[in-house]
């Protein structure tokens, strides 16, 4: 069951990276990446919680543990792909953090 699992995720992947592709040809949006995989961590999650429950439920303790220990290593991936900050495009904050450096005044050797 472990592998069919492992198998429709490894096809959810290549689905969506293919989409990804598709409608980004020539320029990747991170932001549309970023919203795309918490959708899919999201989905990745609940069912994770879901599995848990239906072990609960079975009695089966060792692995409703599991499966809520994976549900909560996702929630702490969305955490931390959420917490990522994606400048927008010519936006003022894409400015490379080095940029205000140059334009101060210039530094001459002593």
């Amino acid at each position: 069951m472990a592998k069919l699992h492992d198998m429709r995720l490894k096809l959810l992947i290549q689905q969506e990276h293919e989409l990804i592709s598709k409608s980004q040809p020539n320029d990747l949006d991170l932001s549309i990446v970023q919203a795309r995989c918490l959708c899919w961590l999201a989905l990745l999650a609940e069912s994770h919680e879901d599995q848990a429950n239906d072990a609960e439920k079975r009695g089966d303790t060792e692995q409703a543990m599991g499966w809520f220990a994976d549900s909560m290593r996702l929630r702490d991936v969305i955490n931390l792909v959420t917490s990522i900050e994606i400048p927008l495009p010519d936006s003022p904050d894409s400015l490379d953090e080095n940029d205000e450096l140059l334009d101060g005044p210039p530094i001459l050797p002593k």
